[in-house]
C-alpha cells in the first residue's frame, strides 16, 4: 500500500520499489479492494522479496517492523512505520491501516519533494 500511495501521490516523481522480507504469494484481495476505494488499482501486483541490492539502490528505505531481518546499507535513511499487519485481515480492518499508510507517505513526499503539491 505504502508504495502504491507514494507512486500514486508523487505522481511518478519518486522512483519507488516495494519488497519485504517473507512477501505473500499474492496481494490481500482486500487490499486490493480497499485501495480501489482511493482510486489505486493494485490488480496484478505482486509481491517481491527484499534484496540487498534493492535497499542499496535506495535513498529512503521505510521498514514495517522487519528488524534485523532487513538487509542495511550504510548511509541510508532509514524509517520504520510500526503498523498493523494486513495479512489476512478484510477490508474493514484494513481501511484504518491504509489511511495511516496515507498519511505517513504525504508526510515523506513532503519530506522529499517539497515541491510537490499534494
Amino acid at each position: 500500500m505504502a508504495a502504491a500511495f507514494l507512486s500514486h501521490l508523487s505522481r511518478g516523481e519518486v522512483e519507488v520499489r516495494s519488497a519485504g522480507t517473507q512477501p505473500a504469494d499474492q496481494v490481500n484481495p482486500a487490499v486490493i479492494e480497499a485501495m480501489k476505494e482511493k482510486g489505486i488499482d493494485l490488480v496484478g501486483q505482486v509481491p517481491k522479496v527484499l534484496t540487498t541490492e534493492a535497499v542499496q539502490d535506495s535513498d529512503v528505505v521505510i521498514t514495517m517492523g522487519c528488524g534485523d531481518t532487513c538487509p542495511f546499507s550504510p548511509g541510508k535513511r532509514y524509517l520504520d512505520w510500526p503498523l498493523a499487519d494486513p495479512a489476512g485481515q478484510g477490508v474493514e480492518a484494513i481501511r484504518p491501516i491504509r489511511d495511516q499508510i496515507e498519511s505517513l507517505v504525504r508526510t515523506l513526499i513532503s519530506e522529499i519533494v517539497p515541491d510537490l503539491a499534494i
